[in-house]
């Protein structure tokens, strides 16, 4: 609900305060006053597009705040959530204006842009005129709104969901085909490489274990020969006997030595233990360089064999086992991949006869809506003088969407027997005021929270008729907050809260103003709108009729 609007320095605006409230708002005055005004400020602080130029001439900038009540479910909520905005019981909107064209947003003291003041404004604030595009007008929205009066927000989530549905499944079945496709196309080297690379079955680390055997039987011959050497001075012949000897002879006499042999002795017995092992480590090693003469020329083909198929398919040598695995796995899919393709066929088929089955569904409860609808409408029209008048909702048939397969089209026909067409495209200005009213009257138990705008709603339209138009206004009001901009006392008498919009020319400047009536001013203001300038006694009487009516 739209609490207050603070409009400084805009057009022939200077500073205006305005505090509404609940039920029917009602803002009369000349034209040309600035009614429209008000609009635009309210518009162009909600993100709308309009005017270009909207400072005031003279100022540096134009500011307006417009300030909502925001209950604990309405949707703005969500907008506000999803743009990381702070989510309060208050909602404040701030936008300026400066004169070199720069537009500034804020929300809650935010900065935020102007396309969340739109999505946020779509949640706040609807807008109904002879030229409004935005809602009852635009057929895009009347599938929206036939389902939000049929209650079928939970068929079309079962709709959606089954699209999605099918979506999925689609593109399930559209990879795997193409994946097959891929895969066949390379059926015959997959076939060839994998036949070859499970008779060579190369193992990983292989290539760096064939190479260094390799190299190592290549050295073998050159390096026997010293090891051999080695070998011979380390054993009996060599150090080995030689230290075994000088222990024996030194263990011989230490006893006469006074112990000053003990630590050459068990220094020397230590030596023989390391002579030992490396004496073992030497022949260990000479058993190694022992092969077969046909082992080199094995190791080598192998060797050059995995190296070969590594460079065949561009792959680092101890990659070749992985990429084996890899061609055996699309192998085991082209084997298996018809089974797939066929299972997720099925699966698509089974999610298409779902969705068409609740589209169907879908389809046949917006007809039953739109029957009520039609019932409903009609029904308004006789209290607006239009008893004669024909509305009818078009379901026809559409592509395939998450929405179902509806298109569905608000038309009318002004007279018996006269063609049905659009409502911007058949109703005059009058008719059409009434029409959009019925309508909305009909739909209103869809809104949550929404402040409904109507400009000039009821031109072309007075007396009795004028009268049914209040009377409607009043009857939306009665749950929320509707603003009417009006030229007709009919209308204006049946608002709960009534402003006055005049121009007037101070210093040579000319500035718009809004004045909030008390009782005895509605009257004055409703006898000014009844008789012209001049107020009579009788125009004042008649006003008070109205208003009491």
């Amino acid at each position: 609900m739209l609490r207050a609007l603070d409009i400084r320095d805009i057009l022939i605006i200077d500073h205006l305060e305005l505090a509404f409230q609940p039920g029917l708002n009602v803002l009369t005055g000349e034209t040309g006053a600035g009614k429209s005004i008000l609009l635009d400020s309210l518009g162009f602080v909600l993100g709308w597009r309009g005017r270009a130029e909207l400072v005031r001439q003279g100022a540096d900038q134009g500011e307006v705040v417009a300030e909502f009540d925001l209950p604990k479910d309405h949707p703005a909520r969500a907008v506000l959530l999803d743009a990381g905005l702070p989510e309060e019981d208050q909602l404040i909107l701030r936008r300026v204006n400066t004169s070199d064209g720069r537009k500034t947003a804020w929300v809650n003291d935010r900065r935020c842009s102007g396309e969340v003041l739109r999505r946020l404004s779509d949640t706040l604030v609807e807008l109904h005129g002879q030229h409004d595009d935005r809602g009852l007008l635009d057929p895009k929205g009347h599938r929206a709104l036939l389902d939000a009066f049929g209650a079928l927000n939970d068929l079309k989530s079962r709709t959606r969901t089954a699209w999605r549905a099918v979506a999925e499944a689609g593109k399930a079945l559209s990879r795997a085909e193409a994946a097959l496709q891929e895969v066949r196309t390379e059926e015959e080297f997959l076939r060839h490489a994998v036949t070859e690379l499970d008779a060579l079955d190369p193992q990983p680390g292989e290539d760096d274990a064939l190479d260094a055997r390799r190299r190592l039987m290549q050295q073998a011959e050159r390096i026997r020969e010293d090891i051999l050497r080695a070998q011979a001075a380390l054993g009996f012949e060599g150090a080995e006997g030689a230290a075994g000897d000088a222990l024996r002879w030194l263990e011989g006499v230490a006893d006469r030595a006074e112990g000053q042999l003990d630590e050459p002795i068990a220094a020397l017995s230590r030596a023989m233990v390391e002579l030992d092992e490396a004496t073992q480590g030497v022949t260990r090693c000479l058993d190694g360089l022992t092969f077969n003469p046909l082992e080199l020329e094995e190791t080598e083909e192998r060797l050059f064999a995995i190296r070969a198929l590594a460079r065949k398919h561009g792959v680092a040598p101890d990659d070749l086992a992985s990429f084996a695995t890899e061609l055996r796995r699309k192998l085991a899919a082209l084997d298996q991949g018809d089974a797939d393709i066929a299972a997720l066929r099925t699966a698509l088929a089974q999610a298409q006869a779902e969705y068409d089955a609740t589209a169907d569904a879908l389809t046949d409860a917006r007809k039953e809506a739109a029957d009520r609808l039609d019932h409903a409408v009609t029904a308004e029209l006789a209290p607006l003088k239009m008893e004669r008048a024909v509305f009818s909702t078009e379901i026809t048939r559409s592509d395939p969407g998450p929405d179902g397969r509806d298109n569905v089209t608000f038309t009318v026909a002004t007279n018996p027997g006269a063609p049905a067409g659009p409502l911007n495209k058949i109703a005059s200005g009058g008719e059409l005021s009434r029409f959009l009213l019925a309508l909305k009257v009909c739909l209103t138990g869809t809104d949550s929270g929404l402040t409904m705008i109507f400009d000039e709603i009821d031109r072309g339209v007075g007396g009795a008729t004028a009268d049914a138009v209040g009377r409607r206004l009043a009857q939306l009001a009665g749950g929320g907050q509707v603003l009417v901009v009006t030229h007709s006392p009919q209308v204006a008498a049946r608002g709960a809260h009534h402003w006055r919009v005049e121009k007037k020319v101070v210093h040579d400047i000319t500035l718009s103003t809004v004045t909030p009536l008390s009782q005895p001013d509605r009257v004055d203001e409703i006898a000014r709108m009844l008789s012209g300038d001049r107020i009579t006694a009788e125009a004042r009487a008649a006003a008070e009729a109205l208003m009491a009516g």
